[in-house]
């Protein structure tokens, strides 16, 4: 069941890379402003803080990763606290998206239900 949740952590981390990405690199881009139902205007306007929390999700994911590379070299402790923390701030800032704007449930539940699965099969595993 680790395994399991590693990969489900791996998953969380790559999407998290993924929103890093569109928010610190590529925030004014049609694609991106389609993604995330802004206008130029308002993506020229908020792209220094979406610059700040694209790099936030970045954080996170390397946390996640950082946990699974310590968990498989063996110092799995520390290695999973590290996936665990980082798997399970992701889940909380999903829900801090679904709470304050339900209009995007899609893109909360993108962010929270990988890690929110890694999450559950890392501490069955644990527990078990």
């Amino acid at each position: 069941m680790t395994a399991t949740g590693l990969v489900l952590a791996a998953v969380a981390a790559l999407i998290h890379v993924y929103i890093f990405t569109m928010e610190s690199l590529t925030w004014t881009s049609p694609r991106t402003r389609r993604t995330f139902g802004t206008s130029p205007q308002e993506a020229a306007a908020t792209q220094e803080l979406a610059f700040n929390q694209g790099f936030y999700n970045l954080f996170l994911a390397v946390a996640v990763i950082v946990g699974i590379v310590v968990t498989a070299a063996g110092t799995t402790t520390v290695g999973l606290t590290l996936v665990l923390t980082g798997a399970g701030s992701m889940v909380l800032a999903g829900l801090v998206l679904l709470a304050s704007s339900p209009d995007k449930a899609r893109a909360a539940l993108v962010q929270l239900v990988p890690p929110a699965l890694a999450v559950v099969a890392t501490v069955v595993a644990l527990v078990v």
